[in-house]
């Protein structure tokens, strides 16, 4: 029975609606501990099942930071094992899992001998989830409850996050539960929250106290009489819960005490404390487990015979301190109950049922020096007992343990919660005695692991931090250990855009490495250190002997991740020098026949993404989208979607979508890109979908930008593609200013020699070109010249940018569409000082014809125009027509209006009859003597046009404009062109 929560229970039920239909949602619910929120979710998720949905529902605990992804581990092994789901639920489950090993390895019977750990692990368990969720939501809807959140692991507030943000068309319903009275300013879920709320898929409901009324219906029902408490008790009631129901329902049930407990702790220990000594005990022993507690593990730790374990349990559970959780254990009725008795402990009491609890996992990880795989633990005993240890004091333990549940959080995808086990352990190191022989390693080694858990966090800063340490801690005589610290300090400054640095590391580890005999080390470091040599203009022209050494080292020592990565490397080189000839596409192709049968998933997505980029480079689009398309599906099978490549990969496949001219598939794939942005990445995922929405002049160009336009600045990418694609919006609204501005921005962020720029500058050619026209035509020579010098100074940039590589040289290659954009600048430059022709417009429509149907489309509109202007009106109409065919399929409505204007102005269109005679009938005023053509030029006039401007506009002499404004004069008995102008206003013409 809900009382007092009617709005909010509505709220969800909305949410599940939502998602059985097709529209995923995440609904957080927060209130103050024991104001009802697990009893409202468990009304919910009653209520879910009755409606066909399938239910998840898992339990953050108050362990510290240790146990990765527990609520959905929870979750998932509850689903298994509930009695309440369908048959055919469990079924699906299991099949989902049993293709998705990365998330079987959470379970308890999880495989204990996977594979090694993955520098993607976190994205493939992301991605998996999402699937799992996706394919069970193909089924029957779904509710995933993830409960107590403010205990939740960082692993488990990315899994929110990431949910959060990718769930779109899914049948799934995610409902997080958290206390906001423990959301104090450092919690880690309060930004979290924040960030959440500001996506329009994610909602918020609060749960408040009762009021009086609330509070009196709610005794009401626990007296269970039907009759209402007297009004001094639920006035008393009322007024020491504060209105909250767990609260206010203790007091209720302590009634008959001669005197209240002041405090709510007193109150919840006051009815412990009336069990038997053996309850009370094993009450005690359940709050050391935590929240939630397995039978048989409580009857161990509580040492008390069997018969007498199970009488206490009875009457605890008879008392509702313990209620039945899941198949085989118990769970405290509420949190706060378990709080009060843990508080409760003594010291010595507290560390004593911790060292009870940390002997019987100690059991579960056995041998704790082991190493992985043993495949007989279950996943999470390590981390329990590492939790207890330390609680315990027993720091030997502790530090063994912690080193143990560290590799297992890297086994599980958790990188997070690793590097917090292998820092725990490295805190200890030099307090246990034999540190070594109980971690099984050496502390470099442990060093190491630490490392590498923060670089798969994507904590790249971190891990230089420790790294850096690290090269002091080692004997600088260990020449192999410090060169490969070196090699990784290059990788990860190189992500971080310190390019120097990383370049100077990277020599300093190749220093380090004989050169004889081949090493699988030295491969590794040549691999780095041609990349760092990439983004060095002036060592360019090392890259292709460096690679050749690479490839050499790699094949002899047999490391193909570093062959991959040097023929990447060569192939990119190549293709900037020389352009992409056959051996740069074999070049790719072997890179990720290598990389595959490697276990290294960054060079395999790497080669993916190269080798389906390059033919959409040269104008291929046929063999990209197939080698995207393939690209793609890898990516979702090892749940990677989201990883850095995975991303590019699917922009990719928007980009040639979107060129090809099906942009239903680009709007598609769009539609996981996002709008409401709050971090750099995500505002780089959303921007790419602006090429579609500007094109199409959508409201939603509008609102993405808004949202992305507190972060446009602080990265390059985002920059160009953002205020790239903002400028090109300003152009179609006829913002010259606003679109030059983006311009100038997106120009002093790129290099001179980056051909991206040769787009933007295009863009900005465009703007200079219509200021120069317009001057032109108004006769105002000093504002042509400046935009003619404006024009001179950006086509020289994409000039330079088209015929300088990095190093220098004056060999530049470019792809099918830079060649084509060059061709437009070009064009505008011409435009700008009056000089184009028919023939500059047509090289621009066949450069871009190689496949980019909006292109063309766009480049026809200027070429009509330009054919227009010289005279020749039916190949005018032919461009014309041609276009407006394609820019009506595409649905480009800004260009359709410019044609659409282009046709009335130049007389391009069939002309309409029917809509003739309706203008004739409807006009019966003043106008009506005027002819189409007349009124066209009448609307000039009234825009204060002179005859030679009318003339240029619309496609005619001067002569014959003057000759229609007389004519107009004459027709309104006028005699000026300012009182022709009144009257074409006052007609609303």
């Amino acid at each position: 029975m809900l009382i007092g929560r009617k709005a909010q229970f509505g709220a969800l039920t909305a949410a599940l609606e939502r998602a059985a239909a097709g529209h995923a949602g995440v609904v957080l619910v927060g209130g103050d501990a024991g104001v009802g929120k697990s009893h409202l979710v468990a009304e919910l998720t009653a209520t879910a099942r009755t409606r066909g949905f399938a239910v998840l529902t898992g339990q953050c605990a108050a362990l510290g930071e240790s146990m990765p992804y527990l609520p959905l581990a929870d979750a998932l092994w509850t689903a298994l094992r509930d009695p309440r789901s369908a048959e055919d639920e469990r079924a699906a489950l299991e099949n989902a899992l049993a293709g998705r090993p990365v998330l079987r390895r959470l379970l308890p019977d999880g495989d204990g001998a996977p594979d090694e750990a993955s520098d993607l692990g976190r994205q493939q368990l992301l991605g998996a989830t999402l699937a799992l969720l996706g394919e069970l939501g193909g089924q029957r809807p779904v509710l995933l409850v993830l409960e107590d959140l403010h205990w939740a692991d960082r692993s488990t507030r990315n899994l929110l996050v990431f949910l959060s943000r990718v769930l779109q068309r899914e049948r799934v319903c995610l409902v997080g539960t958290y206390r906001t009275d423990d959301l104090h300013r450092r919690h880690p879920l309060r930004p979290v929250v924040a960030e959440l709320l500001r996506l329009p898929n994610v909602s918020a409901v609060e749960l408040k106290p009762f009021r009086p009324g609330e509070t009196a219906e709610y005794l009401m029902s626990l007296a269970g009489t039907g009759a209402k408490p007297p009004a001094d008790l639920v006035e008393r009631v009322h007024r020491r819960s504060e209105g909250n129901p767990f609260y206010a329902g203790e007091l209720f049930a302590a009634v008959d005490d001669e005197e209240l407990p002041s405090a709510l702790a007193d109150l919840l220990l006051a009815r412990v404390e009336r069990l038997s000594e053996d309850a009370q005990h094993v009450v005690r022993v359940a709050a050391v487990a935590g929240r939630r507690v397995d039978d048989e593990l409580l009857r161990r730790v509580s040492g008390l015979p069997e018969d007498a374990a199970g009488e206490a349990l009875r009457e605890v559970v008879s008392h509702q301190i313990l209620v039945p959780s899941g198949m085989a254990g118990y769970a405290f009725r509420h949190a706060l109950l378990r709080e009060a008795v843990y508080a409760d402990l003594l010291p010595g009491e507290r560390t004593r049922q911790h060292r009870a609890f940390a002997a019987q996992f100690l059991q579960a990880a056995a041998p704790i020096e082991a190493p992985l795989p043993d495949g007989n633990r279950p996943p999470r005993a390590a981390a329990e007992l590492a939790y207890h240890s330390m609680a315990a004091h027993d720091l030997p333990t502790a530090f063994a343990a912690s080193v143990r549940a560290g590799r297992d959080a890297e086994r599980m995808g958790a990188p997070d919660e690793a590097h917090e086990h292998y820092d725990r352990a490295l805190s200890l190191w030099d307090t246990v005695p034999g540190a070594e022989e109980s971690a099984g390693m050496k502390r470099v080694d442990l060093e190491w692991a630490a490392v590498r858990s923060s670089a798969r966090a994507g904590e790249l800063r971190r891990a230089v931090q420790r790294l850096r340490r690290l090269l002091t801690l080692i004997d600088p005589d260990d020449k192999a250990l410090g060169a490969e610290v070196r090699e990784r300090l290059a990788y990860y400054l190189h992500e971080l855009d310190r390019l120097d640095e990383s370049r100077a590391m990277a020599q300093e580890a190749l220093d380090l490495t004989p050169v004889e005999p081949p090493t699988p080390a030295r491969a590794r470091i040549l691999a780095t250190y041609v990349r760092t040599l990439l983004a060095t203009p002036e060592r360019y022209d090392e890259v292709p002997a460096m690679a050749a050494e690479t490839l050499h080292v790699a094949r002899a020592t047999n490391v193909p991740s570093a062959e991959a990565a040097a023929l990447i490397s060569l192939g990119q080189h190549t293709e900037a020098t020389a352009g992409p000839g056959p051996e740069v596409t074999r070049a790719y192709s072997e890179a990720v026949r290598l990389a595959r049968t490697s276990t290294n998933m960054q060079v395999t997505l790497r080669a993916l993404y190269t080798e389906a980029r390059l033919p959409y480079e040269i104008g291929e689009l046929e063999r990209a989208r197939a080698l995207a398309d393939e690209a793609v599906r890898f990516t979702l099978d090892n749940g990677l979607d989201w990883a850095t490549y995975g991303i590019n990969l699917r922009f990719l496949q928007f980009l040639i979508a979107y060129t090809e001219g099906d942009w239903e598939r680009a709007a598609r794939i769009a539609d996981g890109f996002g709008i409401r942005v709050a971090r750099d990445v995500e505002a780089v995922v959303s921007s790419y979908a602006l090429f579609l929405d500007v094109a199409r002049g959508s409201v939603c160009a509008t609102h993405r930008l808004q949202w992305i336009e507190p972060l446009w600045d602080g990265d390059a990418w985002l920059t160009y593609v953002a205020r790239g694609l903002a400028a090109e919006q300003r152009m179609w609204e006829g913002d010259t200013a606003g679109a030059l501005a983006h311009i100038a921005t997106v120009l002093a962020a790129s290099g001179p020699t980056d051909t991206g720029l040769i787009r933007i500058a295009a863009v900005g050619l465009w703007a200079h070109a219509d200021r120069a026209v317009l001057a032109r035509r108004a006769g105002d020579a000093a504002a042509e010249a400046a935009a003619r010098a404006a024009a001179d100074e950006l086509v020289a940039k994409a000039r330079f940018a088209a015929t300088h590589t990095p190093d220098g040289r004056h060999d530049a290659w470019m792809g099918a569409e830079g060649r084509a954009w060059l061709a437009r600048a070009e064009a505008e430059w011409r435009r700008a000082h009056g000089t184009d022709e028919p023939e500059h417009w047509r090289a621009v429509r066949d450069a871009f014809d190689y496949g980019f149907v909006y292109e063309v489309a766009r480049s026809r509109w200027r070429l009509a125009e330009s054919l227009a202007e010289n005279g020749d009106r039916d190949a005018a109409a032919a461009e014309w027509r041609a276009a407006v065919t394609d820019a009506e399929r595409l649905g480009a409505r800004p260009l359709l209006r410019v044609l659409h204007d282009l046709g009335s102005r130049a007389r391009l269109a069939e002309p309409d009859r029917s809509r003739a005679t309706a203008d004739t009938a409807r006009d019966q005023g003043p106008l009506s003597g005027l002819t189409s053509r007349e009124r066209e030029v009448l609307k000039l006039v009234a825009k204060g046009m002179g005859n030679k401007e009318i003339a240029a506009t619309l496609f005619i002499s001067p002569k014959t404009a003057s000759v229609h404004v007389s004519n107009i004069l004459a027709k309104l008995n006028v005699t000026s062109r300012t009182q022709a102008a009144a009257l074409a206003h006052r007609e609303n013409l």
